[in-house]
């Protein structure tokens, strides 16, 4: 895979990866990573905010407790 930085760019994630004592590969990689499950996480937030809007129905651990029989 390529990514292309002008040198302003590459100056600035070289310096930054430098600071933080990785490489600029190691740098990308992990916040791209990070960036992907971030939006997985917010998307799963986004449904889960959607349905309890539609239900906003909640029951404490001792409900579920005698729901579940336990």
């Amino acid at each position: 895979m390529t990514i292309r930085l002008n040198s302003d760019e590459k100056s600035l994630i070289n310096a930054y990866a430098k600071v933080f004592g990785t490489t600029a590969s190691q740098l990308m990689r992990k916040a791209t990573l990070e960036m992907i499950e971030d939006n997985i996480d917010l998307k799963a937030f986004e449904e889960a905010k959607h349905g309890f809007a539609a239900d906003s129905t909640t029951y404490s651990i001792d409900e579920v407790k005698a729901m579940l029989d336990l």
